[in-house]
């Protein structure tokens, strides 16, 4: 099998992937699970920090925008204002 990173060594590699081979589904999936919340949490936090003169409310919409792509927040800002009226 060829090596995927260039910076660990081949029998380590194979020693990660067959650890993961060898996990049961919900070790996995608690994994991948695990992993998406803590790149949530940093690009929540990158985006505060670049940010900081918005509020909760506006940060909230740039970061859907960023992840989900702008159409999508602007439709959830265009909801959020109509259904409070």
């Amino acid at each position: 099998m060829k090596t995927q990173s260039q910076d660990t060594h081949p029998e380590i590699e194979n020693m990660l992937i067959s650890l993961i081979q060898n996990s049961s589904t919900a070790k996995r999936i608690s994994r991948v699970r695990s992993l998406s919340e803590s790149t949530i949490k940093l690009s929540r936090r990158a985006i505060m920090r670049a940010n900081p003169d918005l509020d909760k409310k506006e940060l909230n919409f740039k970061i859907i925008s960023y992840h989900y792509g702008e159409k999508l927040a602007v439709r959830l800002r265009d909801f959020m204002e109509n259904r409070s009226l």
